[in-house]
Protein backbone atom coordinates (compact mmCIF):
# COMPACT_ATOMS: atom_id res chain seq x y z
CA UNK A 1 0.00 0.00 0.00
CA UNK A 2 0.91 3.82 -0.19
CA UNK A 3 2.82 4.70 2.77
CA UNK A 4 2.82 7.98 4.00
CA UNK A 5 6.31 8.46 5.43
CA UNK A 6 7.71 7.04 2.02
CA UNK A 7 6.95 9.59 0.38
CA UNK A 8 3.67 7.82 -0.47
CA UNK A 9 5.27 4.69 -2.04
CA UNK A 10 4.25 1.55 -1.99
CA UNK A 11 5.41 -0.98 0.35
CA UNK A 12 4.20 -3.58 2.78
CA UNK A 13 2.31 -2.47 5.40
CA UNK A 14 -0.73 -3.34 7.92
CA UNK A 15 -1.85 0.59 7.56
CA UNK A 16 -1.02 4.27 6.41
CA UNK A 17 2.33 5.69 8.60
CA UNK A 18 1.92 9.78 8.31
CA UNK A 19 4.32 10.77 10.63
CA UNK A 20 6.87 9.56 13.30
CA UNK A 21 5.77 11.96 15.77
CA UNK A 22 4.30 10.13 19.07
CA UNK A 23 1.39 12.65 19.03
CA UNK A 24 0.75 13.04 15.44
CA UNK A 25 -2.26 11.59 12.98
CA UNK A 26 -2.71 8.25 12.80
CA UNK A 27 -4.70 5.95 9.85
CA UNK A 28 -7.59 5.16 12.41
CA UNK A 29 -9.42 3.83 9.99
CA UNK A 30 -6.48 1.42 8.71
CA UNK A 31 -5.86 0.66 11.93
CA UNK A 32 -9.40 -0.52 12.33
CA UNK A 33 -9.48 -2.43 9.11
CA UNK A 34 -6.05 -4.55 9.91
CA UNK A 35 -7.11 -5.50 12.84
CA UNK A 36 -10.24 -6.43 11.48
CA UNK A 37 -8.13 -8.78 8.87
CA UNK A 38 -6.07 -10.28 12.18
CA UNK A 39 -9.39 -10.69 13.93
CA UNK A 40 -10.73 -12.86 11.25
CA UNK A 41 -7.25 -15.01 11.13
CA UNK A 42 -7.55 -16.12 14.82
CA UNK A 43 -11.49 -16.84 14.24
CA UNK A 44 -10.51 -18.92 11.07
CA UNK A 45 -8.18 -20.79 13.90
CA UNK A 46 -10.97 -20.94 15.62
CA UNK A 47 -12.92 -22.54 13.59
CA UNK A 48 -10.09 -25.00 12.54
CA UNK A 49 -10.07 -26.49 16.59
CA UNK A 50 -7.71 -24.49 18.69
CA UNK A 51 -9.29 -22.36 21.38
CA UNK A 52 -8.83 -18.90 21.33
CA UNK A 53 -7.17 -19.10 24.59
CA UNK A 54 -4.31 -21.28 23.03
CA UNK A 55 -3.41 -18.54 20.31
CA UNK A 56 -0.52 -16.42 20.78
CA UNK A 57 -0.28 -12.89 18.37
CA UNK A 58 2.88 -10.79 17.49
CA UNK A 59 4.81 -9.07 15.63
CA UNK A 60 7.76 -6.76 14.77
CA UNK A 61 7.54 -2.81 14.44
CA UNK A 62 4.17 -2.31 12.76
CA UNK A 63 2.92 -5.88 13.04
CA UNK A 64 3.84 -5.26 16.73
CA UNK A 65 1.72 -1.90 17.67
CA UNK A 66 -0.56 -4.32 15.83
CA UNK A 67 -1.11 -7.33 17.40
CA UNK A 68 -1.17 -4.89 20.87
CA UNK A 69 -3.80 -2.90 19.14
CA UNK A 70 -5.44 -5.96 17.90
CA UNK A 71 -5.63 -8.12 21.15
CA UNK A 72 -7.26 -5.48 23.20
CA UNK A 73 -9.89 -5.38 21.01
CA UNK A 74 -10.63 -8.96 21.04
CA UNK A 75 -13.65 -10.10 22.80
CA UNK A 76 -12.26 -13.41 23.71
CA UNK A 77 -9.11 -14.51 25.46
CA UNK A 78 -5.96 -15.27 23.49
CA UNK A 79 -2.76 -17.03 25.30
CA UNK A 80 -0.44 -14.08 25.08
CA UNK A 81 0.87 -11.47 22.85
CA UNK A 82 4.60 -10.47 21.64
CA UNK A 83 5.10 -7.58 20.57
CA UNK A 84 8.97 -6.67 19.31
CA UNK A 85 9.95 -3.19 18.57
CA UNK A 86 6.88 -1.33 18.18
CA UNK A 87 4.11 0.57 20.04
CA UNK A 88 0.67 1.14 21.06
CA UNK A 89 -1.41 2.65 17.94
CA UNK A 90 -4.32 5.17 19.10
CA UNK A 91 -2.90 4.63 22.82
CA UNK A 92 -4.73 8.06 23.71
CA UNK A 93 -7.96 5.58 23.45
CA UNK A 94 -6.89 3.38 26.48
CA UNK A 95 -7.20 2.27 29.04
CA UNK A 96 -11.03 2.99 28.03
CA UNK A 97 -11.50 1.30 24.58
CA UNK A 98 -9.60 -2.61 25.24
CA UNK A 99 -12.48 -5.13 24.75
CA UNK A 100 -10.82 -7.56 26.71
CA UNK A 101 -7.25 -9.17 27.11
CA UNK A 102 -6.10 -7.07 29.71
CA UNK A 103 -5.86 -10.01 31.74
CA UNK A 104 -3.33 -12.45 29.72
CA UNK A 105 0.29 -12.11 29.21
CA UNK A 106 1.89 -9.27 27.26
CA UNK A 107 5.90 -9.44 26.32
CA UNK A 108 7.40 -6.39 24.87
CA UNK A 109 10.82 -6.30 23.76
CA UNK A 110 12.97 -2.96 22.35
CA UNK A 111 16.33 -2.16 21.64
CA UNK A 112 17.54 0.53 23.10
CA UNK A 113 19.17 2.18 20.10
CA UNK A 114 16.22 1.72 17.79
CA UNK A 115 16.90 4.68 14.95
CA UNK A 116 13.25 4.00 13.24
CA UNK A 117 10.64 3.29 16.44
CA UNK A 118 12.55 5.38 19.17
CA UNK A 119 12.92 2.77 22.33
CA UNK A 120 11.12 6.41 24.23
CA UNK A 121 8.35 5.15 22.12
CA UNK A 122 8.65 1.78 23.60
CA UNK A 123 9.18 2.50 26.97
CA UNK A 124 6.15 4.97 27.21
CA UNK A 125 4.09 2.33 25.47
CA UNK A 126 5.00 0.09 28.10
CA UNK A 127 4.77 2.13 31.36
CA UNK A 128 1.04 3.04 29.40
CA UNK A 129 0.18 -0.23 29.48
CA UNK A 130 1.06 -1.67 32.79
CA UNK A 131 -1.42 0.77 34.05
CA UNK A 132 -4.02 -1.34 33.10
CA UNK A 133 -2.56 -4.59 32.21
CA UNK A 134 -1.95 -7.23 34.83
CA UNK A 135 0.78 -9.08 32.93
CA UNK A 136 2.94 -6.61 31.25
CA UNK A 137 6.45 -7.48 30.74
CA UNK A 138 8.89 -4.92 28.65
CA UNK A 139 12.57 -6.25 27.81
CA UNK A 140 15.34 -4.14 26.79
CA UNK A 141 18.47 -5.06 24.47
CA UNK A 142 21.51 -3.01 24.84
CA UNK A 143 22.65 -1.76 21.29
CA UNK A 144 20.19 -2.80 19.19
CA UNK A 145 18.79 -1.32 16.73
CA UNK A 146 15.55 -2.08 14.75
CA UNK A 147 16.41 -5.52 14.32
CA UNK A 148 16.05 -8.39 16.77
CA UNK A 149 18.81 -10.55 18.24
CA UNK A 150 19.83 -13.88 19.74
CA UNK A 151 18.86 -12.90 22.85
CA UNK A 152 15.61 -11.40 22.56
CA UNK A 153 14.44 -14.97 20.73
CA UNK A 154 15.42 -16.84 23.52
CA UNK A 155 13.18 -14.58 25.74
CA UNK A 156 10.42 -14.88 23.21
CA UNK A 157 10.90 -18.91 23.08
CA UNK A 158 10.59 -18.62 26.73
CA UNK A 159 7.74 -16.95 27.39
CA UNK A 160 5.92 -18.73 24.62
CA UNK A 161 6.79 -22.08 26.10
CA UNK A 162 5.53 -20.15 29.37
CA UNK A 163 2.39 -19.70 28.35
CA UNK A 164 1.76 -22.14 26.18
CA UNK A 165 2.59 -25.65 28.76
CA UNK A 166 1.19 -28.64 27.81
CA UNK A 167 -2.76 -28.81 28.64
Amino acid sequence: MPVTLNAGFRMPSWFDLRTLDANGPEDEEGIRRATELVHSMIEQEVKAGIPSNRIVIGGFSQGGALALYSALMYSKPLAGVVALSCWLPLHKNFPAAALGNTDIPYLQCHGDCDPIVPYKWGQLTASMMKQFLKQAEFKTYRGMMHSSSDEEMRDVKLFVERILRPE
